[in-house]
């Protein structure tokens, strides 16, 4: 079957042309064809279609093989051309060749068209596929320097024949340890000596054992960089040979610092979660303890003479159990279960209340400077846990300047956005007031950094301070709903930064402290619940001892029976807040419609889930942190029964 081949002729001879598609398709092709004789026509033709053979005519009138073949130049063509005259002479022919023509022809002598047509589009089609193939060498060549030199990781190539180092290493080198690609297969011992030094020997051993067993080699370590920074790699590496069949490994490093830095963070905060629940939970029990020591030590005070010898025995235990007690509320502040009673307030005005507090503190060698942010928004806290955060950091920065220094405490308003958060795991974005206090201390460094909000942890020597002050601050501040962070560096002093949310609701208005004086006593009738036998036993006695008729219950279910069953007032319910079954706050809510006169007093040395939205009681509630003393826990009750009645 002919093979079909599109011709162009640059021949002004209709019967010379006629003549070459003749002997074409005599030697089997089946022939397309165009006679063009003017450059103009040769332009149009070339851009109606692509053509496999350009046949054409040396001298014409006008326009002949020269200026048809540079035109064939100019458009880049790779079609075969072909100069067919009967005039040419041998140097003609020549400077022809050199111009781009494949071959020339006489008129004379068509014998060698055949040939020569199916030679040159051999050739051509041979060409061609060449080209293709280098294109998509290169394609492939420019895919792979992609792929290697923009992915987030680097490859290298090493020889695992001794004291041979790495063959190739891509340029991410650079950016990832600020020595380049030249640096790094110029210095075999390179990576060898910029490995951590406490995870050196485990690499190399690991490096040996996988060359000698064959298996791939797999291993996170550090890394120091150019500029003395740590970074963490993970390198895994694979063995293969080259060519010659000489064993290199192709590895595959990823930096994995941020990955680290993360999962350091997450156990730390796990840590400190897991120590949260420990210490909430002993809290507990303790306080439960501390109140019948506490209450049982000062009945027997009372019931003793001022000469009596067993009285400063008695004092210390006393005082023993006001020392645990407050241990204990460092505690639940650390673990965020302590009661809070929040109320909208200005950081500011806190500030300043305490400022007169903090000069005496801190002493005469200290600069105090207070910058008050203007327009400051307000948080919703418990004025009483915001001093402690102030005072805790104030006492911190301190005891970091022994010979003195400057101590600056600043509130502003602070937007947390996404870009923040990123770097400052823990936060979130949104609207906050900021509350910072800086020192000009010793300072610290990472390592005490990761470890000072834990309870007990101090760097203090023994006998200053229960480690327990900044662990309470961060309690405080999670319970509040904020964020702390911290910047130090050793000899450059140290800034805490607590972020509060704000809120655009009004301050609240202020609320009077209990009167102190005398505890006083009653006749009213108060509902006693509690769970624990010994503790119960104690507020019984003391509220007893008082005037007062108790109803004691040792649990809600009981308490409602008794309420249902007693016809006569019932003054005050005295409730534990965290009880099996139901909380105290929940069973002042179903005794309430049927007591509607009835005053609550809320008591608890540990909330536990008794309380949603982190622990937080109503302004109004009233409410009594165990353990406390007999005195206390007498005042405490004449106020809220002589408290005037709440509007329904």
């Amino acid at each position: 079957m002919p093979a079909p081949l599109r011709v162009l002729l640059v021949e002004d001879n209709e019967d010379d042309a006629e003549l070459l598609v003749r002997e074409l398709g005599r030697i089997g092709f089946a022939v397309t064809w165009e006679r063009v004789d003017s450059e103009a026509a040769m332009v149009r033709a070339l851009d109606q279609q692509p053509w496999d053979l350009i046949l054409s005519d040396f001298q014409m009138p006008g326009f002949g093989g020269p200026a048809a073949l540079s035109l064939h130049k100019r458009r880049g063509l790779d079609t075969p051309f072909l100069i067919i005259s009967g005039t040419i002479n041998e140097e003609e022919a020549v400077e022809s060749m050199k111009a781009g023509a494949h071959d020339f022809l006489s008129k004379t002598n068509l014998a060698r068209l055949g040939p020569a047509v199916v030679r040159e589009l051999r050739e051509t089609q041979q060409r061609r596929a060449g080209r293709i193939a280098d294109e998509q060498r290169r394609a492939a060549e420019e895919r792979y320097r992609m792929l290697v030199e923009r992915m987030p990781a680097l490859t290298y190539l090493a020889s695992t024949e001794t004291g041979r180092g790495p063959l190739f290493v891509s340029p991410q080198i650079h950016e990832m340890t600020g020595f380049t690609a030249e640096e790094w297969l110029a210095d075999t011992g390179l990576w060898t000596r910029q490995i951590h030094a406490d995870d050196r020997d485990r690499v190399l051993g690991e490096v040996r054992r996988s060359s000698e067993s064959g298996e791939p080699f797999v291993s996170t370590y550090r890394l120091q960089t150019r500029d003395g920074r740590t970074v963490w790699w993970h390198d895994e590496a694979r063995p293969t040979r080259d060519p010659l069949a000489r064993r290199l490994v192709l590895g595959f490093v990823t930096d994995v610092t941020e990955q680290k830095r993360l999962e350091a963070q997450l156990l730390q905060a796990q840590k400190m979660e897991a120590v949260g629940q420990l210490a909430g939970g002993v809290a507990h029990d303790f306080n439960n303890l501390l109140s019948v020591i506490t209450g049982y030590s000062e009945m027997l005070l009372d019931e003793m003479g001022p000469n009596d010898p067993r009285v400063p025995r008695l004092t210390e235990i006393r005082r023993a159990a006001e020392r645990a007690a407050s241990l204990t509320r460092q505690l639940l502040a650390f673990s965020r279960k302590q009661v809070l009673q929040p109320r909208i307030l200005d950081l500011n005005s806190i500030v300043t209340d305490t400022e007169k507090m903090l000069r005496r503190l801190i002493g005469e060698n200290i600069d105090l400077v207070t910058v008050r942010g203007a327009g400051l928004g307000r948080v919703r806290a418990d004025p009483g846990q915001l001093e402690q955060i102030i005072m805790n950091l104030t006492v911190n920065a301190r005891d970091a300047m022994p010979q003195g220094g400057n101590l600056t405490i600043e509130t502003a308003n602070r937007e947390i956005d996404a870009a923040y958060t990123r770097d400052h795991p823990g936060a979130q974005t949104g609207s906050f007031v900021m509350l910072s206090v800086a020192d000009t201390g010793s300072g610290m460094d990472r390592a005490t950094q990761a470890r000072i909000f834990e309870p007990f942890f101090t760097t203090k020597e023994a006998g200053r301070g229960t480690g327990l002050g900044l662990s309470t601050v961060y309690g405080i501040v999670k319970q509040s709903g904020g964020y702390i962070e911290v910047d130090s560096e050793p000899g450059r002093g140290t800034t805490f930064r607590v972020f509060l949310p704000r809120t655009e609701r009004a301050v609240d208005a202020s609320v009077a402290a209990p009167a102190g004086g005398a505890p006083g006593s009653g006749d009213e009738t108060v509902l006693l619940v509690e769970d624990n036998a010994a503790v119960a036993a104690v507020f019984r006695e003391v509220l007893e001892a008082r005037g007062y008729r108790v109803l004691p219950a040792k649990d809600a279910a009981e308490a409602i029976e008794m309420v249902a069953a007693h016809t006569e007032p019932i003054h005050l319910l005295m409730t534990d807040m965290m009880m099996p079954g139901m909380s105290g706050r929940e069973l002042a809510g179903r005794l309430k419609p049927t007591r509607p006169e009835m005053k609550v007093l809320l008591v608890s040395g540990y909330a536990g889930g008794a309380l949603p939205d982190q622990q937080a009681l109503d302004p109004e509630e009233a409410f009594l942190q165990k353990p406390f003393s007999s005195e206390d826990l007498a005042r405490k009750v004449r106020a809220v029964l002589e408290s005037p009645a709440k509007k329904r």
